[in-house]
């Protein structure tokens, strides 16, 4: 595969991976009725947006990550001090839509008052004069989507009850929990897919594809041929299959062969590989929704097993920086995987989704883990942290993962490219 195609296939990826895990913070999020203010794949500047509704769609330059940024999750609200002078606008209803802070010329039919009070959170009001000569103030009600306007950029504001640290425990938490929760779902989509287009390895006695170097392919057996028995030794499954020339190299075995309704009897000698015998057979595959259904669930849970088995060992076994890898080792691996075809670049992105969703639920700072970590804290103490106490130990946990990040992208590049 060329260099512009292992890009591509890296980007694609990893935009499928990101996408899905914002995805679900976004799907729940709004469910929750939080105000997301972005939906971003990528960091650093943006190279795309688009805005519906509420929400800004942006892809970012710095293929790292993603987020959906939350009303209420950092300091997104705007306040109107005492004495500052603005510009009204009204929707039908009577009420603020619009509040423009400068470049008042560039809009018709605004009303100009000098900010005397205003509650944009949770009374939703504007109190001021009109004019310099008032004495009494007037109060005018605010729509819950006003949005701010200040340089021609629109800010909608965030009510109480559509920040996030408003809603209910349970809603945060699902919202939080939702990203990894997606990269599984998505995990199982992806075999369910290869199942669907590829096929489901079958267990019946069946051979799949001969490779052309096999001892298979040299003495005569063809895909499709169903074997009954081997050395008189009946068989049922392919693992029976397996068994007997996994425990026989370099002996000679009598395949009892059925093929389109003849019945032969061909010999074969497996090689000696590592001590175990081979002839250059695959398993059969079967395409069958209910088949590939199964397959889907069943992988998904296998390799989310092993992961966490990986994950138990690393720690109990000591920790190496040559364990990790970075969007460097990433791309790497993914050049690997795709020159073996596009069911094993699937399956890469599977298994990589169940590690960025494995990943995403460790209790630490500033990962979604961790942030589930400070909701069981809150539902124990039946309070929450203080958020800025809570906003702390994220920051300093962002911190040392960009560090890390950093070193193991350096780790990356020494040992795949230097």
């Amino acid at each position: 595969m060329g260099t512009l195609s292992t890009v591509l296939a890296f980007i694609i990826l990893f935009g499928v991976l990101v996408f899905f895990h914002e995805l679900g913070h976004l799907i729940f999020a709004k469910r929750a009725g939080i105000l997301c203010r972005e939906f971003a794949i990528g960091m650093g500047p943006k190279v795309f947006s688009y805005k519906k509704n509420e929400t800004l769609y942006t892809i970012r330059l710095l293929p790292i990550g993603g987020y959906v940024r939350m009303a209420g999750e950092d300091m997104d609200n705007v306040e109107l001090k005492a004495g500052l002078r603005v510009g009204l606008l009204f929707n039908k209803e009577n009420k603020v839509e619009k509040i423009v802070l400068n470049q008042k010329d560039k809009h018709g039919n605004i009303r100009i008052i000098e900010v005397e009070h205003a509650d944009l959170e949770k009374d939703l009001i504007i109190r001021g004069y009109e004019d310099e000569e008032d004495i009494d103030t007037k109060t005018f009600k605010v729509d819950e989507k006003c949005v701010v306007v200040e340089n021609g950029v629109e800010t909608q504001i965030a009510p109480l009850d559509r920040q996030f640290s408003s809603r209910p425990l349970l809603a945060r938490t699902m919202t939080i929990f939702a990203g990894p929760l997606f990269n599984f779902i998505l995990a199982f989509l992806i075999f369910f897919l290869i199942g669907i287009l590829h096929g489901v390895p079958s267990n019946d006695p069946v051979l799949g594809d001969i490779t052309s170097d096999g001892t298979a392919f040299e003495a005569g057996l063809k895909k499709g041929d169903v074997i009954t028995a081997i050395d008189d030794r009946d068989v049922s499954s392919w693992l029976d299959i397996v068994e007997v020339i996994q425990k026989h190299p370099g002996e000679t075995l009598v395949f009892h062969v059925e093929r389109k309704g003849e019945v032969l009897d061909i010999p074969v000698v497996p090689r000696d590989v590592n001590g175990e015998g081979k002839i250059g057979v695959y398993q059969s595959l079967e395409q069958s929704p209910l088949r590939a259904l199964s397959y889907g669930v069943t992988e998904t849970w296998f390799w989310t097993k092993q992961i966490f088995i990986i994950l138990g060992d690393l720690i109990t076994g000591g920790f190496t920086i040559d364990a990790l890898a970075g969007p460097v080792g990433i791309y790497a691996s993914t050049e690997a995987v795709a020159q073996s075809g596009i069911f094993n670049l699937m399956k890469w992105g599977a298994l990589l989704s169940i590690n960025l969703g494995i990943m995403n639920l460790l209790p630490i700072p500033a990962l979604d883990g961790g942030r589930l970590l400070f909701f069981a804290i809150e539902a124990v103490r039946g309070k929450p942290i203080d958020k800025n106490k809570e906003g702390f130990v994220h920051f300093i946990g962002f911190a040392l993962l960009m560090l890390l990040m950093l070193v193991v992208t350096w780790n990356d590049i020494q040992r795949f490219f230097l």
